[in-house]
């Protein structure tokens, strides 16, 4: 459950045709994350959650009428409140980098931040705020699963058909086609049996993404 979240509202004199319905809100004239609403007839002021904008379209924004500032073109109204920031969160609430690590990232919501993770080879992007491919995201660290080769192929935890293949030092989640296995030996799909797969397992398996996921945290701790 999400927790409760208190703006701040106060009656101010905004002109008589300003509150033309009961449910309209307003910008405010040079704050980006304060606006206006009306509530029985009156206009009043009110601030979003720290960290959050005005974009004014209920349903469709995070919470109210304010989204992320990323979503949001604020213009001329380029004032905000002043950030209150808590353990890797900036603000409040948005979307943050990690301190260390470029596969993933924190989403904050009220000062609270829960650890995301970028998979199948994909990096955190700063300026699009989410998961994107290596090559669109500039000045980070190749990947730890390939700073042995950076353009061979490491085996995927316990997976008989599924590997990465890293290209330029970032891994790409691959499979071997139906009738193959991938030998931890000779890093290649090889018909089975192998040491470690007698054979293929069906081709429906879901990916296999937690075990990236433990496997790029053991690779991070070594």
């Amino acid at each position: 459950m999400k927790p409760f979240i208190c703006l701040f509202f106060a009656t101010i004199a905004f002109g008589q045709d300003a509150c033309k319905t009961k449910t309209q809100t307003l910008p405010h004239e040079t704050y980006c994350d304060k606006y206006y609403k009306c509530i029985d007839g009156q206009t009043t002021a009110a601030e979003c959650p720290n960290g959050l904008v005005y974009l004014g379209k209920p349903g469709r924004s995070l919470v109210g009428v304010c989204d992320y500032d990323f979503n949001v073109e604020c213009g001329e109204r380029s004032n905000r409140n002043p950030p209150i920031s808590t353990e890797h969160c900036d603000w409040l609430y948005g979307i943050f980098g990690h301190e260390s690590s470029c596969t993933r990232y924190w989403t904050c919501w009220n000062g609270t931040a829960t650890e995301q993770f970028c998979i199948g080879g994909l990096l955190y992007n700063e300026d699009t705020h989410a998961c994107d491919w290596p090559q669109n995201v500039e000045g980070c660290q190749k990947h730890p699963l390939c700073r042995e080769d950076p353009n061979g192929n490491v085996p995927l935890g316990k997976s008989c058909n599924r590997y990465w293949s890293c290209q330029g030092g970032y891994p790409r989640l691959q499979r071997c086609p139906a009738t193959l296995v991938f030998d931890r030996e000779t890093l290649r799909c090889v018909n089975p049996p192998t040491a470690d797969c007698e054979a293929p397992p069906p081709t429906t398996a879901a990916p296999e993404e937690e075990e990236f996921e433990e496997e790029e945290e053991e690779e991070e701790e070594n």
